[in-house]
């Protein structure tokens, strides 16, 4: 159960919800109403009794973002009702305390943003930790160390997030393909492989499936060039790997071919249907990492249809997967028609 299933529930007809937000483990409307927002649903007015005064303050400030009008007075304005004895609420104080750095950060007050995104984690694991705000609030602490050019520093606070300590599943997805395109930066290849497994496997189980062809392409990408017939399941040899201490050696990168060989596959069996779209990345990709583990055989109802592809790189590919003759020579061919077709 996930909010958007509430919110198609509600768009069906039905209006006894509480047995579903408690199915999620939800105690509180807030994010449905957020979600009902960005998906345009009327269960935003249905909800607003529902909302305590701190919530619908929050709801209030989530309005203006997607207007691009939110600004420090009306997060201001906000935080004293969170923080008044009436309407008091600890969780909705740290949530907006977020919500001033990331507009701090956004306004170029460097120093501003990093106390109040750093308060406002502290805040959310003291009083809500592992909640949905918790998991915003480290996500985006951890991208803000990265944009200031601080990659350690984010790749402490990805360490927080657990995979035992009740985060939800999505986050430990975002949270490790992050952390997997940082150990690659910096060469960390086995840490690189494990943190992009991880995130496959995470946004597998929380049904993100573009998020899990997108970190299982990456694992592809890191660990095609280390493969060993002789070492065991990938699973089993990450299943007790934690961040290395001072002075100690990393495990060397060793995967096996079934374990490449059926990430690859299940993410080209998963990936955006059809051969259509002006830009695919998705499919280049996955064309690209097969070519190099000379698996072309897995996109050979791909290869047979050039007149499907709109994407003149991905037909450029295709032409250079191709077996010669005549298929290759289709490829070329609709390589030139793509682009004059676009006006290149």
């Amino acid at each position: 159960m996930n909010p958007e299933e509430i919110i198609i529930a509600y768009e069906s007809g039905e209006r006894e919800l509480q047995p579903l937000l408690e199915k999620m483990g939800w105690k509180s409307w807030l994010g449905v109403a957020e979600l009902g927002l960005v998906m345009k649903s009327d269960i935003v007015d249905f909800l607003a009794d529902k909302l305590s005064p701190a919530e619908t303050e929050v709801l209030e400030l989530v309005k203006k973002r997607l207007k691009g009008e939110v600004d420090l007075d009306s997060i201001e304005e906000a935080l004293v009702v969170a923080r008044s004895p009436e309407t008091r609420d600890l969780s909705l104080e740290g949530r907006l305390r977020m919500e001033r750095g990331l507009v701090h950060f956004e306004n170029g007050d460097i120093e501003d943003a990093r106390d109040d995104l750093t308060w406002a984690e502290t805040r959310l694991k003291s009083v809500s930790k592992a909640s949905r705000d918790h998991d915003i609030s480290l996500l985006n602490k951890a991208a803000f160390h990265l944009s200031i050019d601080e990659p350690m520093m984010a790749l402490h606070v990805h360490g927080e997030i657990s995979r035992n300590a009740g985060h939800a599943n999505e986050t430990i997805a975002i949270s490790r393909i992050q952390a997997a395109r940082i150990h690659l930066a910096f060469g960390h290849m086995f840490d690189a492989a494990r943190c992009a497994f991880n995130a496959h496997a995470h946004a597998i189980i929380a049904k993100q499936i573009e998020l899990a062809v997108e970190s299982g392409a990456i694992f592809v990408e890191i660990s095609s060039g280390f493969l060993s017939d002789e070492v065991e399941k990938f699973a089993d040899q990450i299943m007790d790997a934690k961040p290395l201490s001072a002075g100690e050696t990393a495990p060397v990168l060793q995967v096996h071919p079934d374990d490449v060989n059926g990430v690859l596959e299940w993410c080209i069996e998963n990936t955006v249907e059809g051969y259509s779209g002006v830009e695919r990345p998705d499919l280049r990709a996955l064309v690209m990492l097969a070519k190099r583990l000379d698996r072309s055989e897995l996109f050979s109802d791909l290869l047979k249809s050039p007149n499907d592809v709109e994407d003149a790189m991905l037909a450029a590919l295709c032409a250079s997967i191709s077996e010669g003759g005549e298929q290759a020579d289709l490829w070329t061919g609709r390589v030139t028609e793509i682009m004059t077709l676009q006006g290149v």
